[in-house]
């Protein structure tokens, strides 16, 4: 899943209103999971759930609020004629899907669609659909896309809630109320990863590896599937990759910046970050699902390409990832944990993905589930 970088902008006007209809009444297209009015299961439920939250006192369609991707402006609400109808279209592929300037494989190509990315269906003819997805705004056949039940399922599975910090400094503390220690703090347009929601105003989110809780009043949350890319996007980041690379073996000349160190250090700041307070086991666990992607077709072969896919890593989608490496403080542990995932030791297997523990089949290793 190599993508874009791309930050969010259309629901945050609703933020306010998108926060209170998401502890009422919710419902999510030909699906059984409809949270309690107090809203102290809805995440528990949802948590990674694309889901409709409906404003139960109009019948407006514009008074619909969608947790979904921003980047994507997908639309998930019911046609109002097909209420039983989603707009939501899901790539049903192993590694790519070309999407085309018209209805028709001899058509010119505009983008791809990589596995697990998303988009709105725009129109549908003749065993094909346009659709967008990010920028990409073009046609790719029924054959390779789900639909309805199971591009929601797909989405379910593939995305994540977020939170954006709306606020100059956020203190992150260790339970859900104003008296408890402080972790950190978290500067403002910071995302992280939603993991719970608490019916007094709380959010529980992950911060480096455990949970923590800030108050609702001062973040934006929405839920992220990812996107494809147009053929300038493709393009652009292959010169990016190339100049990287060329970067990378012109520093071998100069001692300790060198390719691997350079490439290790990166690699051991994202471990810092996703699983910085977890064990041993669970920091190495992440930097070998970083090298399983390397190696896997699904992917970009490089570690920078892996790393900084759109949609896959928090930290380096907000920035933090970057910050960690350039200011070096990393802590001897993630940094071992690093070298040897890039040696080739794997104590997951050949898994792909991880994500903070919701009871999810797979391998659980500390705060953390692979699979």
């Amino acid at each position: 899943m190599t993508k874009r970088r791309k930050l969010f902008t259309a629901v945050e006007r609703n933020c306010s209103r998108f926060l209170g209809l998401l502890l009422s009444l919710c419902m999510m297209l030909q699906m059984d999971l409809i949270a309690r009015a107090d809203g102290d299961d809805y995440m528990d439920q949802t948590r990674g759930g694309v889901t409709a939250v409906l404003n139960p006192g109009s019948s407006n369609p514009a008074d619909v609020v969608i947790a979904t991707a921003k980047e994507l402006n997908l639309d998930l609400t019911a046609d109002e004629n097909e209420p039983q109808e989603t707009k939501l279209v899901m790539a049903n592929v192993k590694n790519a899907l070309n999407v085309r300037s018209d209805a028709s494989e001899s058509a010119d190509k505009v983008g791809m669609l990589y596995k697990d990315c998303g988009g709105t269906i725009l129109e549908r003819r003749d065993g094909w659909t346009k659709l967008q997805s990010g920028n990409i705004i073009g046609w790719a056949s029924d054959e390779y896309l789900l639909f309805g039940e199971e591009a929601l399922a797909m989405a379910n599975d593939v995305g994540k809630m977020v939170a954006t910090i709306d606020t100059e400094t956020l203190r992150v503390r260790m339970e859900p109320n104003l008296e408890a220690e402080v972790y950190g703090l978290l500067p403002k347009g910071e995302i992280v990863e939603v993991l719970n929601q608490d019916a007094d105003g709380w959010v529980c989110v992950d911060y480096e590896g455990s949970d923590g809780y800030v108050s609702n009043e001062f973040i934006v949350m929405d839920f992220l599937i990812d996107a494809g890319e147009t053929l300038d996007e493709i393009n652009a980041r292959i010169e990016a990759e190339k100049k990287a690379e060329m970067e990378a073996k012109r520093h071998k000349n100069y001692g300790e910046y060198t390719t691997d160190a350079d490439t290790t250090l990166l690699l051991a700041a994202l471990i810092y970050c996703e699983a910085g307070s977890e064990s041993y086991e669970g920091k190495l666990a992440v930097g070998a699902v970083v090298m399983n992607r390397v190696r896997s077709a699904a992917y970009p072969n490089s570690i920078h390409g892996v790393i900084y896919a759109s949609g896959q890593f928090t930290p380096a989608m907000n920035g933090k990832l970057n910050r960690v490496y350039e200011a070096g403080n990393i802590n001897a542990s993630c940094i071992q944990a690093a070298q040897e995932a890039l040696a080739g030791v794997s104590n997951v297997g050949d898994l792909t993905h991880f994500r903070r523990n919701n009871g999810r089949e797979g391998l659980v290793i500390g705060n953390h589930v692979f699979y």
